[in-house]
């Protein structure tokens, strides 16, 4: 029997989506060994938090409130304590996640699979999946300390749904750490935008290099964007040359997006870039060149000038939905 504990990840004083994607994996594994899952709520907000995760399932949720901003030495050692008599901690591995996750296993002397895909229980013996060499390879782990930190790839986990149910909440005690004092939370700053959640949304339309300015960002990808109420990636030479900022970027060193649509437009396919969107249910490619890396992901592949294509696509969008 292995119990689990999500942290959940919180962002302007409420629960983050992210966090329904670590509750599935966390009923797997509770399932699948015959233990149950918690959840912990951690920072501004937590008991609003822990309202809104109360509807999926778990045993019990704790809150801990913290104020002053996310620090992962502030958070830490309450994570810690609070997993010490679970088998299991588990995280999103969002920035957040892969943030604070190797802080609260090295506090509990904990082994650590990151990033899983999958997770596999036979025999009550757990095993897990994940991504190596930019996912042209995948490797099946087993983590032998007592307590195991895991960190869950959420493209890889469908969203949990409500169970119907409330579970209990009850307040846990925020355990001080003198590292926290040596570190001071200024501000945070984060774009805002109507458009969807990149890491959330059903539908991602990436620019790459090929558009060769910001203003063809605007002028070019950002019609076809708004047309199929999608969310905008783009390619990290994209992000380097300036035309978009870096939170955009999809690869490897940037977001791993599994959308049910993803459209890929002036992009080549670079192993990094492919490593964090090839697992899109439907791929359409669109580059002059055909013999571009990206055509062997690819469901559709257009071979043309985006300058020609994409406005006509845009137009067939508005048009198919009007």
């Amino acid at each position: 029997m292995t119990d689990v504990l999500v942290v959940a990840e919180l962002m302007d004083g409420g629960l983050r989506k992210t966090t329904l994607n670590a509750i599935t994996a966390a009923r797997a594994i509770a399932q699948g060994t015959g233990g149950a899952f918690d959840v912990l709520a951690i920072g501004e907000g937590s008991k609003k938090a822990a309202g809104e995760v109360a509807a999926y399932g778990a045993r019990k949720i704790l809150a801990s409130e913290i104020a002053g901003g996310y620090r992962a030495e502030a958070y830490a050692a309450t994570v810690a304590a609070a997993a010490k008599n679970y088998g299991v901690v588990l995280t999103t591995a969002s920035t957040y996640g892969k943030d604070l996750l190797p802080r609260v296993a090295a506090k509990l002397n904990a082994g650590i699979a990151s990033d899983i895909s999958a997770v596999n229980v036979d025999g009550g013996k757990l095993t897990y999946k994940r991504p190596v060499y930019a996912g042209n390879v995948y490797a099946t782990l087993e983590v032998t300390t007592p307590i195991q930190a895991v960190s869950v790839r959420q493209s890889e986990f469908e969203a949990a749904s409500e169970s119907g149910g409330s579970s209990p909440v009850e307040e846990f005690a925020v355990v001080a750490d003198p590292a926290a004092s040596k570190i001071e939370f200024v501000n945070l700053e984060s774009v805002k935008s109507a458009r969807p959640d990149l890491a959330e949304a059903k539908i991602v339309v990436s620019g790459g290099r090929a558009l060769k300015s910001a203003d063809n960002f605007k002028t070019v990808l950002e019609p076809l964007v708004d047309a199929f109420g999608a969310a905008m990636g783009a390619s990290r030479a994209a992000c380097d040359a300036g035309y978009v900022p870096n939170d955009l970027q999809v690869g490897q060193t940037g977001k791993v997006v599994a959308p049910k649509l993803y459209v890929a437009v002036g992009i080549s396919g670079a192993i990094q870039h492919l490593a964090g969107m090839k697992g899109s249910k439907t791929i359409v490619a669109i580059n002059k060149d055909k013999e571009a890396p990206i055509a062997q992901v690819a469901d559709y592949f257009l071979v043309g000038d985006l300058f020609k294509v994409v406005p006509e696509l845009t137009q067939a969008v508005v048009k198919a939905k009007g």
